[in-house]
């Protein structure tokens, strides 16, 4: 998945915002004001946090240890980092967004 695409998908989900608190080397995405990803511009391969069930984030940690890793500056019960790469498909990646959009779209 390429930043363009993983942008495109975040903002074709229900009430979405694009924000840069954090300054131009950084985009946050919103739903309904709470954050439910974070990806750097410039990160090469391309790293964002989301949201993650606590038991869940576990899981995924364990089953992808190179591709999931707990939340970078974030707290780590609840957020991961996903590196982006041969370890996970499109899909899976895709999933992992739309769980964190749904935790925070109640």
């Amino acid at each position: 998945m390429y930043l363009d695409e993983l942008v495109e998908f975040c903002l074709n989900l229900p009430d979405v915002e694009e924000t840069q608190p954090f300054g131009p080397e950084h985009v946050v995405y919103k739903t309904k004001g709470k954050m439910f990803l974070l990806v750097g511009l410039e990160d090469s391969p391309i790293r964002f946090n989301v949201k993650c069930n606590p038991e869940l984030a576990i899981q995924l940690r364990e089953e992808f240890p190179l591709a999931v890793l707990p939340g970078f500056h974030m707290n780590k019960k609840h957020w991961n980092t996903i590196v982006v790469g041969p370890e996970l498909s499109r899909k899976q990646i895709e999933s992992f967004i739309l769980h964190s959009y749904q935790l925070v779209h109640k």
